[in-house]
């Protein structure tokens, strides 16, 4: 009996004062979580700088479009080589403070939530991150990675290159992806001979790209070209394209 109190006591003895069972593991766990973050981060960085330098070769909605089909249409062209209004019609179309944000237009999220959701509200910012480093759909994960990535890319890419990869790699219509393969496709021209109309219509469909005609617009699809016709007009005068165009 002596003999096991000894033992007992010795153990006692050999454990630190103010030590519980399983704080080391905490302990543990929580460094590897704050390492794992870190790691996540940095890789996000370098792809944000690679994309910055080098145009993606597809994307992961492309790719699996390509899968599905057989194969997608696009070629890459540099922003100098598509007509100037073209990109102004996206800008009028899809974020018309492009220019003035830093990847979230706020006021554009609160109406889409005075609206009940109906209303989009993602940037052309967003849809970039989202098309070129994500896939698609309403999933929290993607959503929550968005947000993480497009100040990144506000942070490291200009907004000429901003706007440049999202007009090589925006879906035009069924496998037909980027503005050089869209103004062939449906007007027969390179997409540096663009005329303001032609870009308005592309500008028109780029939210339901696959129930839109640019070629042949319904008349919705007529009155929305129009609209952007002219607001890319206006965003031309009022020095909403600077950031893009200099």
């Amino acid at each position: 009996m002596a003999r096991a109190a000894k033992k007992t006591k010795t153990k006692d003895k050999a454990r630190k004062p103010g030590t519980l069972p399983g704080v080391g593991l905490l302990l543990w766990l929580r460094w590897w979580f704050w390492r794992s973050l870190a790691i996540i981060f940095l890789l996000m960085v370098a792809f944000v700088v690679l994309g910055a330098l080098v145009n993606p070769p597809t994307t992961i909605y492309m790719f699996s479009e390509g899968r599905r089909l057989g194969g997608v249409d696009q070629t890459w062209v540099d922003l100098e080589d598509v007509a100037p209004v073209m990109a102004r019609s996206a800008v009028a179309a899809e974020d018309a403070n492009f220019c003035r944000h830093w990847g979230f237009d706020m006021a554009a999220i609160r109406l889409a939530i005075e609206d009940g959701g109906t209303r989009g509200a993602s940037t052309i910012s967003q849809q970039t991150v989202k098309n070129v480093y994500l896939w698609h759909g309403r999933v929290w994960v993607r959503k929550a990675m968005e947000a993480l990535m497009t100040p990144l890319v506000e942070a490291i890419w200009s907004k000429r290159r901003i706007m440049e990869v999202y007009l090589n790699i925006a879906e035009f219509d069924e496998g037909v992806f980027g503005v050089q393969a869209a103004a062939q496709h449906y007007f027969g021209v390179p997409a540096s001979d663009l005329t303001a109309t032609q870009a308005a219509r592309l500008a028109a469909i780029l939210p339901a790209p696959k129930s839109r005609s640019a070629s042949q617009p319904s008349d919705y699809v007529r009155k929305r070209a129009r609209q952007v016709r002219d607001g890319a007009a206006t965003i031309s005068k009022d020095g909403r394209a600077a950031c893009f165009e200099s």
